[in-house]
């Protein structure tokens, strides 16, 4: 006997909805394995197509993750509100204070899978640097032990060449910081948002699933004098991320 669902939306839709109430209201917590395909068949006499749909909706906003052969379970996370001038800000990272602070406020965060090189510049980095050789720092982000962000920044070589820029542990403040150090702070940022579907290892490297889209912000520092210091592109898990700008009218 199939269970009423609101009129006026494809069912899918209607399903994905009441499921979704569930979760919001805490009748299912962060952990807890959604009805399967074949319990929504049953429940509301549908395709396994149907079902499938109904599922992927909750997937794709990111309230459910699909564990390979054993169902789909509910992920429950605070998105992380990404404020784009409070973090940047000369009083973050000139103070000594992360620049994640700002975004996690208190939530704990980690950095793992730091790789810090030097490399030849690609075309669209050398350009934006004007420098054929650049420091390159790779980096994954964690907030409450989930994978949110992937973070490059390419710094031109010669410029922080023997600075703690080029070790995994930069200090209090952060790259930022030891670019003051170095004269060169920056003064102003410029960053391009834009969306897409992740690379192969991206998904791996963040535990997306599947049909999830990414945001890229891609941001240049630059000195009060107009140097560029820093290249940084960043990929986030969109599931995880609002974006908040500030401006007057």
């Amino acid at each position: 006997m199939s269970e009423s669902v609101p009129h006026g939306l494809p069912i899918y839709r209607r399903i994905a909805d009441g499921l979704r109430a569930r979760i919001l209201s805490g009748e299912l917590r962060d952990g807890d394995r959604l009805p399967g395909e074949n319990t929504l068949m049953s429940d509301y006499s549908i395709a396994r197509a149907t079902a499938r749909q109904a599922l992927a909706v909750l997937i794709n906003e990111g309230l459910a993750v699909p564990k390979r052969g054993s169902g789909v379970y509910v992920r429950l996370f605070k998105p992380i509100r990404r404020h784009g001038s409070r973090r940047l800000s000369r009083e973050q990272w000139g103070e000594g204070n992360a620049i994640w602070d700002a975004d996690t406020r208190g939530r704990p965060f980690a950095v793992d899978e730091v790789e810090v090189v030097r490399e030849r510049a690609s075309d669209e980095v050398a350009r934006v640097l004007d420098g054929a050789e650049v420091w390159v720092r790779r980096r994954r982000y964690s907030v409450d032990g989930r994978p949110v962000q992937l973070a490059t920044s390419f710094f031109p070589a010669e410029l922080v060449e023997d600075s703690a820029i080029t070790t995994p542990e930069t200090g209090p403040g952060g790259v930022y910081a030891r670019l003051g150090d170095l004269g060169v702070a920056p003064a102003h940022f410029t960053e391009e948002v834009r969306a897409r579907m992740p690379a192969p290892r991206e998904s791996e490297l963040l535990g997306l699933p599947g049909g999830t889209p990414v945001i890229v912000v891609a941001r240049t520092a630059y000195t009060a004098g107009g140097r560029p210091v820093e290249y940084n592109e960043m990929v986030l898990d969109s599931a995880a991320y609002i974006l908040q700008y500030d401006f007057d009218a």
